[in-house]
């Protein structure tokens, strides 16, 4: 299935307000509970901040896609584009006083599980979705 931009910009939608939405809670509670001074809304700040520039990533991502022969890049060249997402929410991070670590941690635990979802329960529980350019709508 090669995705469409609607269909990658939906796909990420759901799977952001679903399991990273998921993921994040459990993070602000973390962050609440050991760092006085981060607020628990900073994850969530973040975590909106990965879902709109992702949205400018997935248009340059379809871009690239029409230089390849079958218009589509393979699941390993997900996590490059996991890193381009990343430098801009480590700055965003940063800029809020979030531990770099604790960003790390973050980010890479809520990629790996939307990474996951996305490979696996989504093909099964919804298998239109891959034959529809991963619209929803």
């Amino acid at each position: 299935m090669t995705p469409t931009l609607i269909g990658r910009w939906q796909t990420r939608t759901f799977l952001l307000l679903t399991v990273g939405l998921v993921v994040t809670f459990f993070f602000a509670l973390l962050a609440a509970f050991l760092f006085e001074e981060l607020d628990f809304l900073k994850p969530f700040a973040i975590l909106f901040f990965v879902l709109v520039t992702g949205y400018v990533w997935d248009a340059v991502y379809i871009f690239l896609q029409r230089f390849r022969w079958d218009r589509d890049w393979p699941p390993a060249f997900q996590f490059l584009t996991a890193l381009v997402e990343m430098i801009p929410a480590g700055i965003l991070a940063w800029l809020l006083g979030v531990p770099w670590w604790f960003f790390l941690l973050h980010y890479w635990l809520t990629w790996w599980a939307i990474f996951i979802a996305s490979q696996g329960p989504m093909r099964i529980f919804f298998p239109r979705w891959r034959f529809r350019g991963g619209r929803w709508l």
